[in-house]
């Protein structure tokens, strides 16, 4: 069957760039607020601790299950060079997922760094790092990298591609659906079937680049790794590796599904029109129409599998994956999934046959909107299980990045909904339609016939000019064959005028229909929603449940994923030492004031204002609360005046007691005490 698609008018075209715009520009802002799902939730050293004698390993402790590798955790000395020996060691015991790596003997005093990286168990890659000392805090030349592991432009990739593979996903389970349980001609039209194949297409491309780039994302983050085949090899291991690969080998049985179901399904489809057809002429029997069915049944059956399969690669290796009930949790997620493919796949494919076939028959859209309501149902029962499963609590929802998500996802989907309403009364109007077409079509021919019986002789007369006129058309038309028996040119341009008129007529009954056209321009808007939603989809399959949030948050008293704003700590105080010159003002800024290095200045400033020279300047800080210090800090003179530390260590953050010496001659010095909130 040909059909000739409309033209998109400008509107639909703004429509559409709006809408995509909108998404890509919800990607990237989303991808922000993406963070891992495992936690460190406690370390022996304690970050910023300082303990007297050198440990002899350092113990990490983690919130839930993660996958390590032997270099996965680095301790580097004040020179930044590496001090962890042998291998790593899993010291977990029933729920505590706790790691430990050993140290060399005699670490002498100074700063430690240690850096951490793995990959959590619903896939996302998690790192960090921090410090103790030995003995007292000191400089260091340590570095850690400052991009987040999963970041960059790699991380930024990766949620890109895994939101093309959530719509490709849509697209081919979602058209493949529409086709079998709404309109089983569709099997033969071609826009639909490249809809279904591109979305095919998609999946498959999309997990080759995921499968590529899980190396650099959750190793390097350097883009050129996503051709090492070892890591490849690595990531093969993993359970996500598993899972992709796994999907790519489901992707070969759709390509089989596919090719049956646009291949001998709508040939069997067209050969049970056919059969009808003759049925109502007597000549036909029910064999055609019983192959259809059978085969429809194992298409069915078999994509219902195909398709539970490729979303199971989703459950196996993400959220539903870890936490609590996963038994429960992960043939849940499944079904949400088919339940979203189902809906806004279905959608698109209506979306493609509006506009693109100028003949859908009605029956095709009542029967989706059944579907969608079925589906919206199901999306109903497993999203609010799936939400009190990974937020946890009331306050979580406004409290946690994924709480305030999944508050932007309900409100789209209400829109959705909205324009889903809108879309089923137009589909109510396409059924009082049809019942009053067929309606006053049998009214029309009753009262032919009571017309006809009554004026017997005016119908007579009717029919004999009746049947003139049809043996002047008849001869004139065999007077046109006559003519273009011998010009085959003539023949065929005859035969493409007509098929191209009877489009043309098709497209404007098609045009002209007011409700078919409410129902287009309704289903264009769950449509281009519908994309928005997916993207906020995406970005919560990359975001830290609420409920681990607030776990996180119970157990270290801060959460990480909110660090308080730095803010530099000013201070300025005067003394006075009781010697000939021995007034004056301090003045000492700590920026940023922050756990970890900060650099210091103090400037002393004499009576008048100017820069007043002293002998000594001496700092200690010490929090009394953990009994930690006082640890000392000796700035170097810069100038007259002015004095300067910078590497100054402050463990942890909060009320620090400082103390500032300075000493105006051999005997004279004060000092000065006050307390600083750091971090």
């Amino acid at each position: 069957m040909t059909a000739i698609a409309p033209r998109f008018g400008p509107q639909l075209i703004r429509l559409l760039l709006v809408t995509a715009v909108l998404t890509v520009g919800l990607l990237g802002a989303l991808a922000g607020t993406a963070s891992a799902h495992a936690a460190l939730t406690g370390s022996d050293p304690k970050d910023g601790a300082v303990v007297d004698v050198a440990p002899r390993e350092v113990t990490l402790t983690f919130s839930e299950q993660i996958a390590m590798g032997d270099d996965s955790i680095r301790v580097l000395d004040p020179s930044s060079k590496r001090v962890d020996v042998a291998k790593m060691r899993d010291l977990s015991q029933g729920g505590t997922v706790r790691y430990a790596v050993g140290l060399k003997p005699g670490l002498p005093d100074g700063t430690y760094t240690v850096a951490w990286q793995a990959v959590s168990a619903d896939s996302h890659p998690v790192s960090g790092a921090f410090t103790f000392s030995v003995g007292a805090p000191s400089a260091t030349t340590a570095t850690v990298p400052d991009q987040e592991a999963g970041g960059g432009l790699v991380g930024t990739l990766y949620d890109t591609v895994r939101y093309i593979s959530y719509a490709g996903f849509i697209l081919l389970v979602g058209g493949a659906a529409f086709i079998l349980a709404c309109w089983q001609r569709g099997a033969s039209v071609r826009p639909l079937q490249r809809l279904v194949v591109g979305g095919w297409v998609t999946l498959t491309a999309a997990t080759l680049v995921l499968l590529l780039l899980r190396t650099p994302y959750t190793g390097s983050g350097k883009l050129g790794d996503m051709f090492d085949l070892g890591g490849l090899s690595d990531v093969l291991d993993t359970k996500t590796g598993a899972a992709l690969v796994s999907r790519l080998l489901l992707l070969g049985a759709a390509a089989l599904f596919i090719a049956v179901l646009f291949g001998a399904y709508a040939k069997r489809v067209t050969e049970a029109e056919a059969e009808v057809e003759a049925e109502q002429d007597g000549e036909g029997d029910a064999e055609a129409g019983k192959a259809k069915a059978d085969l429809a049944f194992g298409l069915s059956l078999g994509g219902t599998v195909v398709a539970a399969g490729i979303a199971g690669t989703w459950a196996l290796s993400e959220h539903a994956s870890t936490g609590i009930q996963t038994g429960l949790a992960m043939p849940l997620d499944v079904l949400h999934l088919l339940a979203v493919a189902a809906w806004l796949g279905g959608l698109v494919s209506l979306l493609v046959a509006l506009y693109r076939v100028p003949d859908l028959e009605r029956a095709a859209v009542r029967r989706f909107s059944r579907i969608a309501f079925t589906s919206v149902v199901v999306l109903a029962v497993t999203g609010v299980y799936q939400s009190w499963r990974q937020v946890g609590s009331w306050d979580a929802w406004t409290g946690t990045s994924y709480g305030q998500l999944l508050l932007v996802k309900i409100g789209l989907i209400a829109v959705l909904l909205g324009a889903a309403w809108f879309s089923r009364r137009w589909t109510g109007l396409l059924g009082e339609d049809a019942k009053t077409a067929k309606t006053a079509e049998a009214g029309a021919e009753a009262g032919a016939e009571a017309d006809a019986q009554a004026d017997g002789e005016a119908g007579v007369k009717v029919g004999v000019k009746a049947g003139v006129d049809v043996a002047e058309e008849t001869a004139e038309k065999d007077v046109a064959e006559a003519g273009t028996a011998a010009d085959p040119e003539r023949a065929a341009q005859l035969a493409r005028q007509r098929t191209a008129l009877a489009t043309a007529r098709k497209k404007r009954d098609r045009d002209a229909d007011t409700e078919r056209s409410g129902l287009r321009r309704s289903v264009l808007i769950e449509a281009c929603v519908a994309l928005v939603v997916l993207a906020v989809t995406t970005a919560l399959t990359g975001t830290e449940p609420g409920r681990t949030q607030e776990k996180e948050v119970s157990r270290t008293g801060t959460e990480a994923a909110a660090p308080a704003p730095a803010r530099p700590v000013n201070l300025t105080e005067p003394f006075d030492t009781g010697g000939t010159k021995g007034k004056g003002t301090l003045r000492l800024t700590i920026d940023p004031a922050r756990p970890g290095t900060n650099l210091m200045h103090v400037w002393i400033d004499g009576p008048d204002g100017k820069p007043m020279d002293v002998p000594e300047v001496k700092v200690a800080y010490t929090l009394k609360s953990q009994q930690i210090g006082p640890l000392p800090v000796v700035p170097e003179r810069l100038a007259a005046g002015h004095w300067s530390a910078g590497n100054v260590q402050i463990p942890m953050p909060g009320d620090w007691h400082l103390q500032v010496t300075v000493r105006t001659s051999d005997i004279d010095q004060t000092t000065i005490e006050k307390n600083v909130k750091i971090g």
